[in-house]
């Protein structure tokens, strides 16, 4: 006669794949200061249109932000770095 066991799910301190991709995988870029966008010269910043296109590392002037980094693009959104802080905007996908 024979039993059919369940195998039981381990919840313990076992390392998930998503764990391991984090542990060996690229590390994180360090995140840039203020005062690095500050120090770069005048004529590096764009001015900040909404149906225009940015990518990451772009450097923009925005009317109410001031001067600005583009930290991310998440589709037809970017986060952007200014000296008030973090700000998320919209730019133009296509």
């Amino acid at each position: 006669m024979s039993m059919k066991r369940t195998k039981q799910r381990s919840t313990g301190s076992r390392a998930t794949e998503d764990d391991e991709d984090k542990a060996w995988g690229k590390p994180a870029e360090p995140e840039p200061k203020w005062a690095e966008v500050e120090a770069k010269p005048e004529g590096s910043f764009i001015p900040f249109v909404l149906s225009s296109r940015y990518a990451k590392g772009n450097l923009i002037l925005h009317s109410k932000f001031g001067k600005g980094l583009v930290l991310g693009v998440e589709g037809a959104r970017i986060e952007v770095l200014f000296q008030d802080g973090k700000k998320k905007l919209g730019h133009t996908v296509t």
